[in-house]
């Protein structure tokens, strides 16, 4: 799965360059390059959602794994939407403040991917069960997906390229890459497994919104993707009783609990 992971995004990074290269030969079909490198970067968010299941499933989890995870990660979602909002707008922006918006988002992502395995590796932070700032597979997959929309709604490139699309994507960007050096907790949704037991009305749920996302294709990503984003904002106000409907915290028999960090201060006095 991780292998998928950075198989797609290198995919994307192709497409990006096929695409640029049609668009600057005159060539009618460069939004179909993008397009296209838009839905490998997607295709990278769904086999980044599975590895991980598939590791915990199997018990094959490892610091291998998360290392390899990693280092596909900033391909698939670092380097392939830097590089497509640059080839797409941010190349028009003047004295090259488009490619240090760009650099900034991946230095962000990389910075924010080497912090998450250190948290892993020494039992930093808040555990398994949630992410200390916006995940950066959910930053690549809503930058993609909005790209998507913005693609599926503009007729011609320079509805895209001029006015304020290209501001809207630029200021994404730059919030997205502070969003992941916030201090917003997000659920990680890893107790979610084949083992997890659904009620009928939280699987007819799935059902829908996975029917909704294959018939919608062009605009359901980008609902998903900002709901998980404004969640981090709504999580503090939720009672524990709505977050744990919601994320399903129940603890699974063989996830290991965080171990509690040794201190010198004497507790509960």
């Amino acid at each position: 799965m991780t292998a998928g992971n950075l198989i797609f995004g290198f995919l994307a990074i192709l497409k990006i360059f096929e695409g640029s290269f049609l668009r600057e030969t005159g060539s009618a079909n460069w939004r179909h390059s993008y397009v296209v490198s838009l839905q490998c970067i997607l295709a990278a968010c769904l086999f980044d959602l599975l590895d991980g299941r598939l590791a915990r499933l199997g018990g094959k989890e490892s610091p291998f794994g998360r290392e390899f995870d990693s280092l596909a990660d900033v391909v698939s979602f670092g380097v392939a939407p830097a590089l497509l909002v640059f080839k797409i707008v941010l190349y028009d922006l003047p004295s090259r403040i488009g490619w240090i918006i760009a650099v900034f988002y991946l230095l962000c992502g990389t910075l924010r991917l080497a912090r998450f395995n250190i948290a892993a590796t020494y039992n930093l932070g808040t555990g398994t069960r949630n992410f200390t700032g916006f995940p950066i597979p959910a930053a690549a997959g809503l930058i993609s997906s909005i790209t998507l929309l913005m693609l599926s709604q503009y007729q011609q490139e320079q509805e895209l390229t001029l006015g304020y699309a290209k501001y809207g994507l630029v200021a994404l960007m730059l919030f997205l890459s502070f969003m992941m050096f916030s201090k917003f907790e997000y659920p990680s949704f890893k107790g979610f497994n084949w083992r997890t037991q659904f009620s009928p009305p939280k699987f007819l749920l799935a059902v829908v919104i996975l029917g909704l996302n294959i018939v919608y294709y062009q605009w359901m990503p980008a609902v998903m993707f900002v709901s998980y984003l404004l969640y981090g904002f709504l999580r503090p106000f939720l009672s524990r009783a709505w977050r744990r409907e919601i994320e399903e915290e129940e603890e699974d028999e063989d996830t290991p609990t965080e171990q509690p960090v040794e201190s010198s201060t004497p507790r509960d006095l």
